[in-house]
């Protein structure tokens, strides 16, 4: 009768065992994509300086559910094709280096006007482009802010100092050649600038003002998400300015410097996240509201949707 019991204690325990390594070896490939992801950072964006990740604990955790990432670094300021031409550059490198055919695109803010210009002049190269809180249709605060400076006559005084704000950043981060161009920039995020870029590179372009766009060109999946929210935790620094920022859009749904609308690129995945623009990639620091969706989770589920999509 023991030995009847230590028996079947000993297969209880096995079965157990077989169950956990089973959902271990399931949460392991869980992110598992056939082609790498690459994060794209926005304006004054990098990669990493020092110990603070732009991407703030998105890399390691996809990379822990079996995902190859490349977090790429562009110019902190420039205008859309010039960064565009950068990330082209370096998955050219990656290709070269690596030999990977095609890659999973993912950027924010700017970064979403930088991997549709990839997408469009490189589509062999791309799986999928997923934009997050991306001003596809211009933003309110870059109106504002190109419009003031301009009426001021203080653009080219604000571009020099801004200028020398961005080379720092790409120094800090290690990439002290990259060349800036802040006026370039805020002109590309603007409502014109961005018209104008969307003309060139219409791919992916909503069918109405706020609705979604086709869902794959040219063999590249597009994806779009973002936030609505603006003050979500009161010891996030950043919340205060973009709390001023917001008034941009007076009263229309925003995260702060992007509108909801405005986000829409492809397929709409959701556009009202309880995130602010920071919070979107996780920043600062994983600060967010009490109740919001975990940011970090949705890569994951997104990465697993691509992996589902055969990308």
């Amino acid at each position: 009768m023991r030995t009847w019991i230590a028996n079947t204690v000993v297969a209880a325990c096995y079965l157990l065992g077989s169950a956990a390594t089973t959902t271990a070896h399931a949460a392991d490939t869980y992110t598992q994509t056939r082609y790498p992801v690459v994060l794209v950072h926005g304006l004054f964006g990098f990669d990493a300086i020092g110990p603070i990740d732009y991407w703030y604990g998105i890399a390691p955790a996809l990379r822990a559910g079996g995902a190859t990432v490349f977090v790429s670094q562009q110019s902190a300021a420039n205008s859309s094709e010039v960064r565009g031409e950068q990330l082209l550059a370096e998955l050219r490198r990656l290709k070269a280096t690596y030999g990977y055919t095609k890659f999973n695109l993912v950027g924010h803010s700017h970064g979403g006007h930088t991997i549709r210009y990839v997408a469009s002049v490189a589509p062999d190269l791309v799986a999928s482009a997923t934009s997050m809180g991306s001003p596809h249709s211009g933003s309110a605060v870059a109106d504002d802010i190109v419009a003031g400076l301009d009426g001021t006559g203080s653009t080219p005084v604000a571009a020099a100092i801004i200028n020398a704000f961005g080379t720092i950043i790409s120094v800090l981060s290690g990439n002290p050649g990259l060349p800036q161009n802040s006026e370039a920039a805020a002109r590309s995020l603007t409502t014109a600038g961005s018209a104008a870029f969307t003309n060139r590179f219409p791919a992916g372009k909503p069918a109405t003002t706020c609705g979604q766009g086709a869902a794959s060109v040219n063999n590249v999946r597009y994806y779009s998400a973002g936030g609505t929210s603006v003050l979500t935790n009161i010891l996030d620094p950043i919340d205060a300015a973009l709390v001023l920022t917001s008034a941009s859009f007076k009263g229309a749904a925003n995260d702060g410097l992007v509108g909801r609308c405005a986000s829409h690129w492809g397929t709409v995945l959701r556009d009202d996240y309880s995130w602010n623009h920071l919070d979107e990639v996780n920043q600062s620091f994983g600060l967010r509201g009490l109740f919001t969706s975990d940011p970090v989770a949705f890569y994951r589920t997104h990465a697993n949707r691509l992996k589902t999509a055969g990308l």
